[in-house]
């Protein structure tokens, strides 16, 4: 039996058939997506935006100002120093003359009078030579009546020679011989007259010294200050020595303080003055500026020159040497619009400016008022410039206008926001 193998049939593979044509998307959907697409955005564009302001709110700097109002009121410029009470005139009482204090008469706090004797000075040393130059004075004296008869004689001599001569009994070197003499006296008369003088002069001066040896008060005052004691020997060879100083009147004292070169261009006489000393801290003394003196004075490389306020102490309150703290008034207006000189100063800190801004602003002197919760600047006019307040002359500014003097800045979860700045 035959096997017949089989027959193989090969198929050919089926013609693929042409990929179909996708459909069309509606115009309906494609619209949707695309709006959903732009609600997706916009929905997180918004969360991201209400999260920054949420942030911010909780994390806001609040900025508060601190303001006063325009007033008026007095401004004062004044100068502060310290100073010492001294008397107006202090009288320097000392020796002309050298030797022992042999009594005393004064001490401390004695009322004296012109003349008053307040110490003696051993007066035997100068007793003696007074009485020597008295003794000088009468021998000159006795010198001179017996040249004076001398002179007489010759006189009447000269005479008699000269009628011998005439009738010429006598020679002429008799008559020349009397006429010398009688010239030679009268030189001799006028010699013993200027000594006389001299021993008169010499007297004189030592009874001026021993007149110096009782010391006196030359003024009326009182007693503030004794170098000396009894038995103490006093030399005054080359340095007078200074025995006693006197205050002419405790009821006129006078502050003498230093004022630096900077503080003296608005300063002059007639200025008035306060002052306090430590043992009366509750009492305010007034004086006038009597003396700005034209003697400068170097203390630590500063300038600075001697002002005298004289006041009224009637009451013997102040005493000499005491310390004072002066307050000189340099300059006052009363009843003016002012501002405190911080307001003046005051910038805020969200303001930049440029270094010409700057220059612009020092000359222009401004300040800032607040205004709608936010400050503002205003330029103004100055007038004077005090201690605590500055005049003002611009009529920009009114009274009552809320003048920024400082501002602080907070942080506080609150959605206020504080305004910028307005220039």
């Amino acid at each position: 039996m035959n096997l017949t193998e089989p027959e193989v049939v090969t198929q050919k593979p089926p013609t693929p058939l042409p990929p179909a044509e996708p459909a069309a998307a509606p115009a309906v959907k494609t619209h949707r997506k695309r709006w959903l697409t732009i609600v997706l955005i916009g929905s997180a564009a918004v969360l991201c935006v209400l999260a920054y302001q949420w942030w911010r709110a909780r994390n806001t700097t609040l900025v508060t100002y601190a303001t006063v109002p325009a007033e008026k009121g007095e401004v004062l410029r004044s100068i502060t120093a310290t100073g010492t009470v001294n008397p107006v005139l202090n009288i320097i009482v000392g020796a002309y003359v050298s030797g022992v204090i042999q009594d005393m008469y004064c001490d401390f706090n004695t009322r004296v009078t012109k003349g008053q004797l307040c110490a003696k000075i051993d007066p035997r040393p100068y007793q003696t030579i007074v009485d020597q130059n008295r003794a000088n004075v009468g021998t000159a004296k006795a010198q001179l009546l017996k040249d004076q008869a001398s002179l007489a004689y010759a006189e009447l001599t000269y005479t008699r020679q000269q009628s011998l001569f005439h009738d010429g009994v006598t020679s002429q070197d008799a008559l020349d011989n009397a006429k010398s003499m009688r010239d030679e006296l009268r030189a001799q008369v006028a010699l013993d007259q200027a000594s006389i003088t001299q021993r008169q002069a010499e007297l004189e001066n030592a009874e001026v010294n021993l007149a110096y040896t009782d010391i006196r008060s030359p003024v009326n005052g009182m007693v503030i200050q004794r170098n000396i004691t009894i038995g103490q020997t006093v030399a005054a060879s080359f340095q007078t020595p200074t025995l006693f100083l006197i205050a002419t009147d405790l009821t006129k004292m006078q502050v003498d303080t230093n004022v630096s070169e900077s503080d003296l261009a608005f300063l002059k006489e007639g200025c008035a003055a306060s002052f306090t000393v430590e043992s009366f801290p509750n009492r305010v003394f007034h004086g006038t500026v009597v003396q700005a003196r034209q003697a400068p004075q170097s203390i630590q490389n500063v300038i600075t020159y001697d002002i005298v306020v004289g006041v009224q102490n009637s009451d013997l309150a102040l005493k000499p040497g005491m310390t004072a703290t002066v307050r000189i008034i340099t300059g006052d207006r009363l009843n003016v619009l002012r501002v405190p000189n911080q307001a003046i100063r005051f910038v805020p800190s969200g303001v930049k400016r440029t270094r010409s801004q700057e220059e612009e602003a020092r000359q222009q002197r401004t300040v800032w008022l607040l205004r709608d919760g936010a400050p503002h600047r205003i330029a103004l006019r100055l007038g004077l410039e005090g201690d605590s307040y500055t005049e003002i002359l611009d009529e920009d500014l009114h009274e009552n206008d809320a003048i920024i003097l400082s501002e602080q800045s907070n942080k506080r979860k609150t959605s206020s926001t504080a305004l910028p700045p307005r220039l």
